[in-house]
């Protein structure tokens, strides 16, 4: 295995300075975007296109996993109702976590990290508990990254700012049409 990481990332705004601090330290790492519970297609792509740009700017490595809602779905189903950090995001993590470890042991990476921790909304603790689930099952170590304390968050919210990033109003997940 390579010392090379995947940095799994949602979206622009949460993954900015978290890929701004690995670009400036020149660690070993690309971005993939593994998102399919974001809906509909047209939000998925326009995050795409923007966490795209935002690695351009850093020139670091971009990758686009298959966009598999179908699945998602499949897995959330009678979860619709559940709040913000309920049953159904440790299912979503866990679910894109897990498909993120397969492809880095596929393609030979060290170890996965992840950005999906990195708004207040969301439950870290959370978040590290599905990823060392799909860890134990791949094989593939998760590196825990703190993109909220020691200024990052502030950091983040300048970079919004300053490159004019597209911030969306929800995670990602809408009940079904």
């Amino acid at each position: 295995m390579s010392d090379k990481f995947l940095l799994l990332s949602c979206c622009a705004p949460c993954s900015c300075a978290v890929i701004e601090k690995l670009a400036k330290e020149k660690a070993l790492a690309e971005v993939v975007f593994y998102n399919p519970n974001i809906r509909p297609l047209a939000e998925y792509q326009k995050r795409c296109e923007e966490n795209k740009r935002v690695c351009q700017i850093y020139q670091i490595p971009f990758i686009e996993l298959e966009y598999d809602n179908e699945r998602w779905c499949a897995l959330t189903q009678g979860l619709e109702n559940e709040p913000e950090r309920g049953k159904r995001c440790s299912i979503c993590f866990y679910m894109r976590l897990k498909r993120v470890m397969e492809y880095a042991k596929e393609k030979g990476y060290g170890a996965v990290a992840s950005v999906l921790g990195v708004s207040r909304y969301k439950n870290l603790a959370q978040v590290n508990q599905a990823a060392q689930k799909a860890s134990a099952e791949t094989g593939v170590p998760y590196l825990e990254i703190e993109g909220r304390k020691g200024g990052m968050q502030e950091r983040r919210q300048n970079l919004i700012k300053e490159l004019n990033l597209y911030s969306q109003d929800y995670c990602g997940c809408k009940p079904r049409a």
